[in-house]
């Protein structure tokens, strides 16, 4: 019996139907889910389509209020008369129209919107409890002007340590975001001391009150050239700077923090410091500090 080979046609049929049913069957799906995903335009992509990045804050260059931290150069101590603390002369918060304070420059009502928290003698390890006391009151701008107390020691061994400066200012700025997430804050560097001691040596009057023991670690001895003072005097303005890197630092990573290096870079004379101790400012210091901040905190655009 002869056997006929037949093509194999029903199962290639089958085959083709098959394969056409799911390219079908798929190009709906696709089509189906386009046009869910699309909404009638083009989808945005990666995990960024499904909701828009939040803006970056903007810097607001007229605060209502403002609440001022820091150590006795912020309480005007020393402006007015010896050994008090003269607040109304104070770059900050003052209402004397000679300094025309920030506060003055800014706030529409100062005598009830701004608030002197500042304290005479503070190191930046009672910043935290300042920053606490601003949080009750709720400004919308905080200056700090702290850390010269820290370097102004008995001697260059008993300076704050840098780690130790840059752990507090770090969190102070974190309880104040969580207590104040829409406060802004200025932050002045740390003035410049060798500057102060070149400038105020000049005075044998200043000379004299220096011995009385301010600022012992720059200031002791202020005729002393020799290396050993040069050093001495060289660790403290290292320092100085090592502080002023570290407020820097943690003030960047803050979308709504201002670093102000332009008081350290300032160069004051004798006619701006106080002619009680030249060691402070005096009432024309307390007027360049005003104008310093002013220009940082009115520049427009985003707090870098």
């Amino acid at each position: 019996m002869t056997r006929i080979d037949r093509p194999f046609r029903p199962r290639r049929r089958r085959f083709r139907l098959r394969s056409s049913r799911t390219v079908a069957i798929g190009s709906a799906l696709v089509i189906a889910l386009t046009g869910c995903s699309s909404g009638g335009s083009a989808p945005e992509s990666g995990a960024g389509g499904k909701r828009k990045a939040a803006k970056a804050p903007v810097w607001r260059t007229a605060p209502r209020s403002i609440a001022a931290l820091g150590d006795s150069i912020t309480v005007g101590f020393d402006a007015c008369t010896v050994l008090s603390d003269c607040p109304q002369v104070s770059w900050a918060t003052g209402t004397d129209p000679k300094v025309d304070s920030l506060a003055r420059r800014l706030v529409k009502h100062p005598a009830t919107h701004s608030w002197n928290l500042a304290r005479t003698g503070a190191l930046i390890s009672d910043l935290p409890d300042q920053v606490t006391a601003a949080a009750d009151r709720r400004p919308e701008l905080v200056t700090v002007l702290i850390g010269a107390n820290d370097a102004c020691r008995r001697d260059v061994r008993t300076m704050t340590p840098t780690d130790a400066f840059r752990t507090d200012f770090a969190r102070s700025m974190k309880y104040l975001r969580r207590a104040l997430p829409h406060t802004q804050v200025y932050v002045a560097a740390v003035p410049d001391l060798l500057r102060l001691w070149s400038e105020g040596r000049k005075n044998p009057l200043g000379k004299q009150v220096w011995k009385l023991g301010i600022c012992g670690s720059m200031l002791r001895d202020p005729d002393d050239l020799t290396q050993a003072a040069h050093d001495r005097r060289a660790k403290v303005r290292d320092r100085v700077m090592a502080y002023n890197t570290a407020l820097a630092e943690v003030c960047g990573k803050d979308p709504l923090c201002r670093f102000d290096k332009a008081v350290f870079d300032y160069r004051f004379t004798g006619r701006q410091l106080s002619t009680w101790d030249w060691f402070h400012p005096g009432t024309g210091g307390q007027k360049e500090l005003a104008e310093l901040a002013f220009r940082t905190i009115t520049r427009p655009g985003r707090s870098t």
